[in-house]
């Protein structure tokens, strides 16, 4: 039996076996994005491809790396392709939330407070080096990433639809940084890294540049806010098998039950999972998820919500090596 017809057997009654149209265009569009995006980042279709993953799944992304590995310019790359009102925010030291969310202003011809919003109300908001700010600046972004909206005073203020931030910070060992929260980075439905591009890739960078004569890449629009939100809204139709369903919750459960853990991933750690993994088998080609999908998005979805124990810790444990060995140990389903 083929991978398709063994997974879609269990479909309720009614459920078509082709691809819905929406899903269809979810992929062809993904495609030309993605197409799009590599014109000025170079040799990382798979990182530009997780980052589609976590649009699709209507979550915030936190790019964790060393300065000058195009973190920035890969934010204002898909802000551009996708059409979206974009606004970045450099976090500094002297921050306030007030410079974020937006604040009340008194006028004196009025003679009453009226708002004005900051630079949270767009569709895409690049946090740009969000742990050189301090805990209680960073604190101002935790409602709006979960609950999409912002509240100043008594009044709560919707966000445009979508929305979402993607973050960049250096690693925490460098100087001028805080760590973020444990409740923010749970926030983060991906956590990822960009890397050092190859010998190829890099002199391919600056054959471009040559090429071209100045610094700007010009990027075609693609999509526009609306459609984004349809696509966001098209992924619902994945199907996920019970057994598939299961896995994920098997993975979750296992970090927090790791002798080497000592606080496992919160549920939003298997929404993660099924969300990204629903996106990923939309974007290849496929209206139903398989335990490679899951596979493919659980260490950027589930490591950063993990936090080990301090002997593990000192002897360099990373967070990727244990969900990956939870993934050895973890039985694979037969859909």
């Amino acid at each position: 039996m083929t991978e398709k017809k063994a997974a879609t057997k269990k479909k309720p009654k009614g459920g078509s076996k082709k691809m819905s149209d929406k899903l269809t265009a979810v992929g062809a569009i993904g495609h030309a994005i993605s197409t799009e995006v590599q014109k000025v980042i170079i040799g990382k279709s798979h990182v530009i491809d997780n980052v589609l993953v976590n649009i699709l799944s209507n979550g915030n992304l936190l790019f964790e790396d060393y300065p000058g590995l195009a973190k920035t310019l890969m934010t204002n790359t898909f802000a551009d392709a996708l059409g979206c009102d974009f606004k970045r925010v450099q976090f500094t030291p002297d921050l306030l939330p007030a410079d974020i969310t937006g604040t009340n202003i008194y006028d004196a011809k009025k003679g009453e407070f009226s708002f004005k919003p900051g630079p949270i109300f767009c569709n895409l908001l690049l946090s740009d080096e969000i742990n050189r700010a301090p805990p209680k600046t960073q604190a101002a972004l935790l409602e709006a990433m979960q609950e999409k909206q912002v509240t100043i005073g008594t009044v709560t203020h919707k966000l445009p639809a979508p929305f979402l931030t993607m973050a960049t910070q250096n690693p925490v060992e460098q100087e001028g940084t805080y760590p973020l929260p444990e409740a923010q980075l749970d926030r983060f439905m991906f956590k990822m890294s960009v890397g050092y591009p190859d010998r190829a890739d890099e002199d391919e960078i600056l054959a471009r540049r040559i090429a071209r004569k100045k610094d700007e890449v010009e990027v075609d629009t693609i999509t526009d806010p609306a459609r984004v939100v349809a696509m966001q809204t098209a992924i619902e139709d994945v199907f996920v098998d019970p057994a598939v369903r299961m896995y994920m919750v098997e993975i979750v459960s296992r970090t927090r039950e790791d002798p080497r853990v000592l606080v496992g991933s919160s549920p939003r750690g298997s929404q993660a999972l099924l969300k990204t993994s629903r996106s990923a088998a939309a974007m290849r080609g496929r209206d139903f998820v398989t335990p490679d999908d899951v596979k493919s998005v659980a260490t950027l979805a589930v490591s950063h919500r993990l936090i080990l124990k301090p002997e593990h810790q000192i002897k360099g444990l990373e967070n990727d090596e244990v969900i990956s060995d939870i993934l050895r140990q973890v039985p694979v389903p037969t859909v």
